[in-house]
């Protein structure tokens, strides 16, 4: 008998029992196992996750050291303090040389348009990387400077960020949808010395001129006296028809390593070419850099808590955190929630669709499956262009095995219909994930019954930009599944749940989400602003991380996420919070003004609600179109 969602909803779901077979956790006993090692012998369990990477020097103190309670002094976490290493190094030359595997795809790139696609290796990964560090170091870029990313999604944004790790520089990647104030904040911030674009891409058939864009961040940080004043420019769109405007190099354009589709164009698909604003003082172009450069660069050797980038948050209770992630700890951490998350297997082909502007794209895109040798697809295009079919016509062509992407893109293509995803055949996949946002049941299911055909196991991950990696999620065969939840934590991670007062819940509950203990990934401080870190993440609950979500845990220990705590209306009887708190006026709206990632923008909301269109930057809106909503309809009895 076939149930209906909402009862299935209730259900529990398991792998398939050849998926189990071969899996690295195979069971709920075993991930037990690992997970009792995990907490009570931290130390142990992830120094012997360490062995596993090259280490130039050993630890000279305590493996693990840490304070979550600031009423006993400053917030601090280390791991492996002492210990030298560099992550590059570790994602490319010893997957190279130790490893054995230079020739294996590191790379499937999928560019917007279909056709035009290309493939690169661990090997020519590592000589490109070591030709942009030397680049960067030619350019006065040294260990412990900043620079400033802002591109689309191809190879060579890859290329940049592990040139930047390689050198021990910090990379600050914005991205590429964001505006140029949102850019020049960003720089501004983080002190970068140097940005690196791109002439100009599309999003579908939307023509985004990066370098325009980049060019306005750049006045503004000259107004505001940035000591930022070169930009190094990828040529993506640079076809022969590409115009200049203004002093062009004289060197041939780069060669494309894709297979061309200008032929294949029909004529509502046409595209045009924009003129590229250029002063020949400060812009450098990419090929001409990378032309004498050598394919050997020595890394820069570095503490394991030495900063490996910032990525700023998008900002919305307020000004944008810039987060910043330690080499050592993270390296280890994306690395083994990559490994037992995705359940990966050298045989495995891997698309995670997020963008690397993101912390998704950071660690489940680049430094996690890199860290692992995978072979992914890096997707430049959007999920309904030209089509509603292309996330299930590029899971054929290159058969891929593990497939992550956002709740809300699964949203959006279950409105197109089963039939999109039923004319292809998806027989290669085998899990299925979810991030971003927790996953509402009725997405839950379709996912799995439509895509996956009720044989790929969920993995609903949940974490942050803060947290590095999963904090809370399944392993594919071994936690049962629950539309909607997130399951049980990952190795290293030890939830709570909250009331108000800060006591701890027991059992079934619903509260606030903390965490008691560090694990090797979460952030060590916002750049430049630990105060700011001490009292947004530790200062409401002493003693623990403090997420900002609210969560329920049901009676069998499954933790389902809720939203964030200040998102939520808080709902009781007269009696118990008085008519005081009565909201004089309620207003419907179609959506709220949210982020990419799902977050409400809230500092946009209380604008609303003081008629005030002063609203700064908004370019990590997902859809203006609510807040031109929200203010035409906005009632002024609420005042």
């Amino acid at each position: 008998m076939v149930l209906p969602d909402e009862e299935r909803a209730a259900e529990v779901f398991r792998a398939p029992p050849d998926l189990v077979r071969e899996a690295h956790v195979p069971s709920l006993e075993k991930y037990r196992e690992l997970y009792s090692r995990s907490v009570e012998e931290p130390q142990e369990f992830w120094g012997d996750i360490a062995k596993e990477f090259y280490w130039r020097s050993q630890h000279t103190g305590p493996f693990l050291q840490y304070n979550f309670d600031v009423t006993k002094g400053k917030i601090f976490i280390e791991w492996m303090k002492g210990a030298t290493t560099n992550i590059c190094y570790n994602l490319l030359d010893r997957n190279v040389y130790e490893n054995k595997l230079g020739d294996k795809i590191a790379f499937y790139w999928e560019g917007n348009e279909p056709g035009e696609s290309m493939t690169i290796t661990y090997s020519e990964l590592l000589s490109k990387v070591c030709q942009f560090a030397n680049v960067l170091q030619e350019q006065g870029v040294k260990k412990g400077d900043s620079v400033s990313i802002y591109m689309p999604m191809i190879i060579e944004l890859v290329v940049a960020m592990l040139a930047c790790a390689r050198v021990g520089a910090l990379h600050s990647i914005v991205f590429a949808g964001f505006s140029a104030e949102s850019l020049c904040e960003r720089i501004l911030d983080s002190h970068c010395s140097l940005l690196i674009t791109a002439d100009a891409f599309y999003r579908g058939d939307k023509l985004i001129n990066l370098k325009q864009i980049a060019d306005e961040a750049l006045q503004k940080c000259k107004d505001k006296d940035a000591p930022l004043r070169r930009c190094i420019v990828v040529k993506h769109l640079g076809r022969e028809e590409l115009v200049l405007d203004g002093p062009s190099s004289k060197s041939p354009p780069l060669k494309r390593l894709c297979q061309s589709v200008q032929e294949k164009k029909t004529e509502s698909s046409k595209k045009v070419h924009p003129k590229i604003p250029w002063d020949s003082e400060v812009d450098f172009w990419w090929h001409d850099v990378m032309k004498n450069a050598s394919k050997e660069c020595e890394p820069v050797w570095c503490d394991a808590e030495d900063e490996l980038f910032i990525l700023y948050t998008s900002g919305s209770t307020g000004k944008p955190k810039g987060v910043v992630h330690t080499i050592g700890g993270y390296m280890i951490f994306t690395a083994t929630t990559f490994k037992y998350v995705f359940d990966h297997h050298p045989e495995d082909i891997y698309w995670c669709t997020a963008d690397i502007g993101w912390i998704t794209g950071h660690s489940y895109l680049t430094y996690g499956p890199l860290a692992n040798g995978a072979t992914s697809v890096l997707f430049e295009g959007l999920p309904i262009y030209p089509d509603v079919g292309r996330m299930w016509s590029i899971i054929d062509k290159y058969k891929v095995t593990k497939f992550y992407t956002a709740p809300t893109a699964i949203r959006l293509l279950m409105k197109y219909g089963d039939e999109h995803v039923r004319k292809y055949s998806r027989k290669s996949l085998k899990v299925l994930g979810t991030v971003g946002e927790p996953i509402n049941p009725e997405a839950w299911l379709w996912y799995y019954r439509v895509v996956g055909e009720e044989r790929c196991p969920i993995v609903d991950t949940f974490w942050q930009t803060e947290t590095g990696g999963h904090v809370l999620t399944p392993l594919p065969s071994a936690i049962p599944m629950k539309p909607g939840s997130a399951t049980f934590p990952f190795f290293g991670v030890v939830p709570a749940v909250l009331d108000e007062s800060g006591e701890e819940l027991e059992g079934e509950a619903e509260g606030y989400l903390v965490f008691k203990q560090p694990w090797p990934g979460i952030m060590r401080t916002v750049y430049k602003n630990h105060p700011r870190f001490e009292t947004t993440y530790f200062k409401k609950f002493p003693g623990y991380y403090v997420t900002g979500d609210g969560c329920k845990r049901d009676k069998d220990g499954y933790y389902w996420i809720t939203g964030r705590i200040d998102d939520m209306l808080n709902v009781s009887v007269r009696e118990k919070i008085g008519p005081i708190a009565t909201p004089d006026y309620i207003q419907n709206a179609p959506g709220l003004p949210k982020t990419r990632s799902g977050k409400i923008m809230r500092r946009v909301l209380r604008k609303i609600a003081k008629n005030d269109r002063e609203l700064g930057d908004t370019s990590t809106v997902a859809d203006a179109a609510v807040i031109n909503h929200l203010f035409n309809n906005r009632c002024e009895t609420i005042l």
